[in-house]
């Protein structure tokens, strides 16, 4: 039973998505959202994101839609890998990123410094498989990218302890679309 996941995956710029209103997010988001209701099923509580853009707050988002829906014990825990981590990011991204803080349930720092060294990104990593008892992940082994060292920390992690991986794939995405567009059609 997992009361705890951790969700990630890829950056926007890893899928080629420049924009807030790409038709893909649309999608990405139905992917995660079909996990997390799966989860709930089984009494899920939190949803824990290290707020990087893409995926973890596509996740986010998610789960404000999921405590609309009547979910409104789902709980969301944005933990950074350190302080100021939006600092250089454009101003469109650091609006998104503290509309989520606002509305996230706990905010906290693993690391409570300022960006050091690729060290807090291994530590973030490491927190988040222990503190989790799934990981929902926007991976496709096919196409590497950030998402792949949260993946080798859950698969390492799993080969001593129970711990449940869920991976969104591309395929999962072309079925997600897929089933968008047959519910869209005109009988």
């Amino acid at each position: 039973m997992a009361k705890v996941a951790a969700v990630s995956g890829y950056k926007p710029f890893e899928l080629g998505i420049f924009q807030q209103n790409h038709p893909s997010v649309t999608y990405i988001k139905m992917a995660i959202k079909k996990q997390l209701e799966a989860l709930l099923d089984e009494g899920l509580e939190w949803v824990m994101i290290s707020g990087q853009l893409g995926s973890e707050l596509w996740a986010a988002e998610v789960v404000f839609e999921l405590q609309e829906e009547g979910y409104d014990y789902l709980q969301l825990a944005l933990i950074t890998p350190f302080l100021n981590q939006e600092e250089n990011w454009k101003e469109p991204n650091k609006e998104w990123y503290e509309s989520i803080i606002m509305q996230a349930d706990f905010v906290d720092s693993i690391t409570k410094k300022p960006y050091e060294s690729p060290a807090q990104f291994r530590l973030k990593n490491q927190f988040f498989i222990e503190k989790s008892d799934a990981l929902v992940l926007l991976y496709d082994t096919e196409k590497e990218g950030s998402p792949k060292f949260l993946y080798e920390t859950a698969l390492q992690y799993q080969s001593k302890k129970e711990y449940e991986i869920r991976m969104i794939t591309f395929y999962d995405l072309q079925v997600a679309v897929e089933e968008d567009q047959l519910k869209n059609q005109d009988f």
